[in-house]
């Protein structure tokens, strides 16, 4: 059975691994690697709404992993 909510560790998609964004839902290989792509031309997100300005990530996956990702 999976861990209860508390014992999951939130992706900070300023730090994270392609591995460790393709594991979020709705994230693939290509977007893992484009949000890792836009991070190292932009520099950090400030916010995790700041996810959307990547290629291929709309509303529809940002409410999928909004809650899974943090900034901090």
């Amino acid at each position: 059975s999976p861990p209860p909510s508390s014992a999951f560790s939130e992706v900070n998609i300023n730090t994270a691994t392609e591995s460790q964004l393709d594991s979020l839902p709705g994230i693939g290989p290509t977007r893992a690697s484009a949000i890792v792509e836009y991070r190292t031309k932009h520099g950090p997100f400030q916010s995790i709404r700041d996810i959307m300005k990547v290629s291929g990530i709309k509303d529809g996956v940002f409410s999928k992993i909004k809650d899974y990702i943090t900034v901090k």
